[in-house]
């Protein structure tokens, strides 16, 4: 496993472990799950060296909470774990009311990291920042995120806070590489840490979708599995294959390691078995030439999915052809 270390946060694993599925019944994982399955897994991921541990208020409407702080038991101390709070009538006596109650469901006196969900359009983070700065000094957090903000509001978030804001988790994959752009140099200038999630897009990046071979249930509705998208996205696929194939590791392997080989990006998959999670950790161990990562982020920006919009179009479309 590779680490990176952060002031208050500590030591934290370039693969990490997203558990919004612990709590989220959408996706077929229930109380049985929640009770068996949950629990290997993040015992394995302890065991594999993992110390990064996202979870948030709002999954499961404070179930994974609940369920990771179980599930660490006696090391929930030790690692590193990320909390967020949805941004709702952020003032200051409120967020830390909820911070406190996200720690009490941890079972944790200091939540390492906590995050705000996303940006609040109406409300700017001077007004959200005091209460973090107070979590901060009540030691009741050890370092402040954010998540889905811009560069711009980052730097916002920074100034209102009067320290550093540490990291920003965002939607950020070889299918969605816009973080390249500002969010992964400003991170690697600055020693701040970029946080992808959703880093397979569902399970696109495992190469095994095609047009002719599009899957179901939640995954029908992302854009990105639609009909031309999957066309689209075949040049990138085949770069993936080419260099798993070189590595010898599956492509879904190599777009983690592609992530974590840039400077301060961490990686935080889901996995919804002891299997899966063994799958991803082990992405830590590829190791890709400065040509082969050249060939997957240029593919990544070569990459031009087609509009939500025309999406819809295109869904429209097709159920039409089928009546």
């Amino acid at each position: 496993m590779k680490f990176l270390e952060f002031d208050g946060v500590g030591r934290v694993s370039r693969i990490g472990l997203g558990t919004w599925q612990f709590g989220s019944r959408e996706w077929g994982y229930g109380d049985q799950y929640a009770t068996g399955a949950a629990r290997d897994i993040v015992t394995r991921a302890r065991a594999l060296g993992v110390t990064l541990f996202d979870t948030a208020e709002v999954y499961g409407l404070g179930k994974s909470e609940r369920i990771l702080g179980d599930a660490l038991g006696d090391e929930r101390a030790e690692v590193a774990v990320a909390s967020k709070i949805m941004p709702v009538a952020p003032i200051p006596a409120i967020v830390k009311q909820r911070a406190r109650a996200s720690a009490k469901r941890l079972q944790l006196t200091r939540i390492p990291l906590y995050q705000i969900h996303q940006s609040n359009p109406l409300v700017p983070d001077s007004v959200i920042m005091p209460g973090m700065r107070d979590l901060l000094d009540d030691g009741v957090i050890g370092a402040v995120g954010v998540s889905n903000y811009s560069l711009a509001r980052w730097q916002k978030a920074d100034a209102a806070l009067g320290r550093p804001v540490i990291s920003n988790q965002v939607h950020f994959s070889l299918a969605h590489p816009g973080a390249l752009d500002d969010l992964v140099p400003f991170a690697e200038r600055e020693n701040r840490m970029v946080i992808a999630y959703s880093p397979l897009a569902q399970g696109l990046l495992g190469g095994k979708y095609g047009p002719d071979n599009r899957p179901g249930g939640v995954r029908a509705l992302n854009p990105l599995f639609g009909t031309e998208n999957l066309r689209r996205v075949e040049p990138l696929l085949d770069t993936l294959r080419d260099v798993a194939a070189d590595v010898d590791a599956k492509p879904a392997q190599v777009a983690l390691a592609w992530l974590i080989s840039l400077p301060g990006v961490v990686a935080i998959p889901g996995a919804s078995s002891v299997e899966q999670l063994e799958f991803n950790v082990a992405a830590a161990d590829v190791e890709l030439t400065p040509a082969a990562r050249d060939a997957l982020t240029d593919a990544a920006r070569g990459f031009q999915p087609v509009s939500t919009g025309e999406y819809v179009t295109e869904l429209v479309k097709e159920k039409l052809g089928r009546g």
